[in-house]
């Protein structure tokens, strides 16, 4: 039975290349996410053809005991969680405080933090008790800083972040390995920046910017780091780590 890496938060950006990149290390990668069942399916197709194991689940992180049901079926049905990866954004857009209400308050929180805390909820005590196991989070700028017109996401994401190094302090000495992985900049993923900015402002973007130009993170080269982590010796575990292309400035200078 091969070890299961799950990733809640499967698109074409991060997460999918994530999942890519485990199955090629011989895991069998399961990708959720919420919506694009055709397209999850694609991502699965995708590992198979290249010699990969993986299985592709649609989830709806909101609902109450989504998360825990599909990590007690991935167990049951697939295989050990040996690398949890929580891939979920949690942007809702730029609004003032007038603006932004309180259902998608809660929205950018349940997605940020409650789910992330459900999910360790209930993989935590499997990977005690089988002696080990890796909780890899991504994360965001606004974790680490609050914006004008981010009250929803800086709240959820630094939420995410305390979450983070509170579950490193119970469970890092009971062999659990917990990174938080700030990601500092674009991404480019089209199932986030491109829908954000629409296919011809994406692709000008990806013109002037990515591509060769290497001023977007480039969603495979982050999954190679998240490959690192999980095989990090546990005499000296990366607990978080910023992530951001060479000509950006760091979060702390911008």
């Amino acid at each position: 039975m091969k070890p299961v890496c799950l990733v809640i938060g499967a698109g074409r950006g991060i997460g999918g290349h994530v999942a890519m990149r485990f199955a090629k290390e011989g895991y069998h990668s399961v990708l959720c996410r919420r919506t694009d069942e055709a397209g999850l399916q694609e991502m699965v197709d995708g590992i198979k053809a290249d010699g990969g194991d993986a299985s592709g689940f649609l989830l709806n992180a909101v609902k109450d005991g989504s998360i825990e049901e599909r990590i007690a079926a991935v167990e049951a049905d697939i295989g050990p969680v040996e690398v949890l990866v929580y891939n979920l954004g949690a942007q809702i857009g730029d609004h003032s405080l007038a603006d932004t209400s309180l259902k998608a308050y809660e929205m950018g929180w349940r997605l940020a933090s409650f789910g992330l805390f459900r999910a360790a909820h209930m993989a935590c005590p499997l990977m005690v008790g089988r002696g080990g196991g890796t909780i890899l989070v991504t994360s965001a700028t606004a974790g680490m800083r609050g914006n004008k017109g981010q009250h929803s996401h800086t709240a959820a994401m630094g939420g995410r972040r305390m979450l983070c190094q509170s579950l490193n302090a119970e469970f890092a000495p009971k062999g659990i390995h917990v990174a938080h992985i700030l990601i500092d900049g674009a991404v480019d993923a089209p199932d986030t920046l491109g829908r954000m900015l629409g296919p011809d402002a994406y692709q000008e973007l990806r013109e002037t910017r990515g591509m060769e130009h290497d001023g977007l993170l480039v969603p495979a080269a982050v999954a190679d780091t998240y490959w690192h982590l999980s095989q990090q010796h546990r005499s000296a575990w990366t607990h978080e780590i910023d992530l951001r292309p060479f000509s950006e400035q760091p979060w702390w200078n911008d």
